[in-house]
């Protein structure tokens, strides 16, 4: 009996602890919700509305037909007409668009024709799903003409993979995979590492100098890009050793773009640790950037194939634009020119992260 008092009394103490505790508090409800929001929105296998363009070089009332009945399967978004072939390879290697349709100036005559293909579709193969989808377009009901039922659907579409013809999913997923380890370990580091010197009292001694708050913040920035460095290149090297990753575009270019990534993932990190109060509370602060980080950016899913709302939210995160950097770089030999939306968004994202956390952060012991 008395055993059973004193773990009640423990159990109520546990009790009136998490009651004080809002963030943990707040992820025994928050956690599984959010985890359903972003694997029920997130896991699609039924994509929409891809980014498309089309070159139309038969230009012919059938070929315009179908263009149109392609765009009424809503798998794909035709937001660009082109001229040439070239032109929707150049759209390819900068991202723009996920697929693109060749239409050749014979396309009539292709259509009664069995045995040729009159569509190319060409594709965008750094997305590990993008195939599949482009298979999928070639057993749907198009009807544009009585020459070919629906059964011999399949002959019209020719699927031209770029980028990763051999279709290895390494290929696919460690570009991506990059961003996520950046994403783990660059923000664990800094926003614990400011929380724990708080808790051991060493904070004490460096508000005593004469740093002001933007120099402390940009002084514990700096050692972690060099660790962001070492392990981007270990990844790399890994990636090329056992799995045969290639990297067709410039190295120069892809750590230029890397190094906005780490910055603007510690710039986050330094953020958190100004709303953490211990080491725990950052790791679990961490855990809602990082499944974001794996499900909205484009990492496992097509991230056009995502809700709006789910787009709108991906877009925030530094790793969807990381992964566009790496993959047109690594794989789609891809200049940083051709990718300076994406590079942009993070050294915005850097400058206003430090800048908040600045103002956050007090020089003072709380």
């Amino acid at each position: 009996m008395k055993s059973l008092y004193r773990i009640m009394a423990i159990v109520k103490k546990e009790v009136r602890q998490l009651r004080r505790d809002r963030l943990t508090f707040g992820m025994i409800v928050g956690l599984p919700v959010i985890q359903m929001l972003l694997f029920g929105y997130a896991i699609n296998t039924d994509v929409r509305n891809l980014r498309t363009a089309v070159s139309n070089q038969a230009g012919t009332h059938l070929s315009k037909q179908f263009v149109a009945e392609l765009g009424q399967t809503q798998v794909v978004d035709i937001i660009e007409f082109v001229e040439t072939p070239g032109d929707l390879e150049t759209l390819l290697r900068g991202g723009k668009i996920s697929i693109g349709v060749v239409i050749p100036p014979d396309f009539d005559r292709r259509v009664s024709d069995r045995s040729r293909a009159a569509v190319q579709l060409l594709v965008d193969g750094t997305d590990p799903t993008m195939l599949g989808v482009a298979n999928q377009l070639r057993t749907m009901p198009i009807g544009f003409d009585s020459a070919r039922s629906t059964a011999d659907l399949s002959q019209v579409f020719e699927v031209r993979p770029f980028y990763n013809p051999e279709r290895r999913t390494p290929v696919n997923i460690i570009p991506g995979l990059m961003g996520v380890i950046l994403t783990m370990t660059m923000i664990l580091f800094t926003a614990v590492a400011i929380v724990r010197e708080r808790e051991r009292g060493n904070l004490e001694l460096l508000i005593n100098t004469p740093l002001s708050s933007t120099e402390l913040m940009v002084g514990k920035v700096i050692p972690y890009i060099v660790i962001g460095m070492l392990q981007l290149a270990l990844i790399l090297a890994v990636g090329r050793l056992l799995f045969d990753v290639p990297v067709l575009g410039s190295v120069v270019d892809l750590y230029l773009a890397a190094t906005a990534f780490v910055a603007a993932n510690l710039a986050l990190g330094l953020l958190i640790s100004t709303a953490a109060t211990t080491q725990f509370q950052a790791m679990q602060m961490m855990v809602f950037v990082l499944l974001p980080s794996i499900l909205l950016s484009g990492f496992m899913f097509p991230f056009d194939g995502m809700p709006i709302l789910a787009q709108y939210i991906g877009e925030i995160l530094p790793n969807t634009h990381f992964i566009r950097l790496t993959r047109g770089i690594m794989l789609r030999d891809a200049a940083l020119a051709e990718l300076l939306p994406d590079l942009f968004y993070l050294i915005g994202f850097t400058l206003v992260a430090m800048v908040v956390a600045a103002m956050r952060f007090s020089k003072r012991l709380d």
